[in-house]
């Protein structure tokens, strides 16, 4: 026998009543700008994780208009370290839109929320659920493992099919009553006892029903995505150096748009030593020594990149000037822009080197 929906969500709920979160910072005055910030913050990212983020950007944009009006590189600043940072892109591409659109204010129907940038089916739905109380599924990653053990849902969870049926399950079970109540229960559950490896099943209220701890297929079940062949790849991160001790400066420039780190600032990269040896003499003068630096290894989602920093001394007497995409990095006194953590960690190292010398 298995759960049908009705009984699901009530044995759900009262789950939810006797150990659910409920102090965490975004469920405090659950507006739907708080509920949406933290939704796109907790894509893939830890709630522990996100706490001091979400504080620290609540306090700086406490609204929809002052996100808006923010610059890009501020926003990018209090992001750095989360990673995923077309989150933040879109986040601040969705404020303007909200003002410019909608007065600042969220709409309350689904379909013009998921018109707005980078908000997507079941964010739309956590904003309305949990800030206003409509009912509306949600299908994050936690509800998606609890309903594909619960109901035995294989298959690849990102398939057309199996996510067809993942939704139809998710709205089947939603209940017309207590909606922002179950939509964290879901979210809880698979967060702090579904989880994905090494579940709780004898403290899970589902146990009894539940297709995976019934057959023993807790990991099977949900199924595991397709995966592609993990691409190597391995570029030279040029650290050109200008001044001495409280001025020390470092070159960045901005990254493009699309492709990784869209946005923020990093140090120029290039394919080889020479041809970072080459642009350096060519942009920014005679250099007075090099040095690499132990290579950088960085995980992305389709591949491995090996950062190998090469440390270049340029003469004090350097006059490069900035522009939109160009800036000196003070080390000591940095400005606020975003840095890649992988960056952001190496000048930590190096002002730690060049303190401990």
């Amino acid at each position: 026998m298995r759960w049908q929906p009705e009984q699901f969500a009530g044995e759900l709920l009262d789950w939810f009543e006797r150990h659910g979160r409920k102090g965490l910072p975004w469920q405090q005055n659950p507006s739907p700008y708080r509920v949406w910030v933290s939704e796109v913050m907790l894509q893939q990212t830890q709630v522990a994780t996100v706490i001091p983020y979400f504080e620290r950007f609540m306090e700086r944009f406490s609204t929809v208009e002052a996100l808006a009006a923010a610059p890009l590189d501020e926003v990018l600043h209090l992001w750095t370290g989360l990673g995923y940072y077309a989150r933040a892109r879109n986040l601040r591409a969705c404020a303007e839109a909200l003002v410019r659109l909608h007065g600042g204010e969220f709409p309350d129907e689904i379909e013009a929320l998921e018109s707005l940038p980078g908000i997507g089916r079941s964010t739309a739905g956590a904003i309305l659920a949990l800030a206003r109380g409509h009912r509306h599924p949600i299908l994050d990653g936690n509800a998606k493992r609890v309903l594909a053990r619960v109901f035995g849902i294989a298959g690849d969870p990102s398939s057309a099919a199996v996510l067809k049926a993942l939704w139809s399950q998710a709205e089947a079970c939603t209940p017309h009553l207590k909606v922002a109540a179950y939509t964290q229960a879901i979210m809880d559950l698979g967060a702090t006892v579904c989880t994905r490896t090494r579940p709780a099943c004898t403290l899970c209220p589902m146990s009894a029903q539940c297709v995976a701890a019934r057959e023993g297929r807790q990991a099977e079940l949900p199924g595991v995505k397709q995966r592609r062949v993990r691409e190597a790849r391995e570029t030279i991160l040029l650290i050109a150096e200008t001044g001495m001790d409280a001025s020390l400066a470092v070159l960045l420039e901005r990254r493009p748009a699309p492709g990784i780190w869209g946005g923020l600032w990093s140090p120029p990269q290039f394919d080889d030593e020479p041809a970072a040896l080459a642009w350096c003499r060519r942009e920014l003068g005679d250099i007075e020594s090099t040095q690499q630096l132990d290579p950088i290894d960085h995980a992305f989602t389709h591949f491995d990149l090996r950062l190998t920093p090469l440390r270049v001394r340029c003469r004090s007497s350097l006059g490069v000037r900035e522009a939109d995409d160009r800036l000196w990095y003070a080390l000591r006194s940095p400005p606020r822009v975003g840095l890649p953590q992988p960056i952001s960690q190496l000048f930590d190292r190096l002002l730690s080197r060049d303190a401990a010398a």
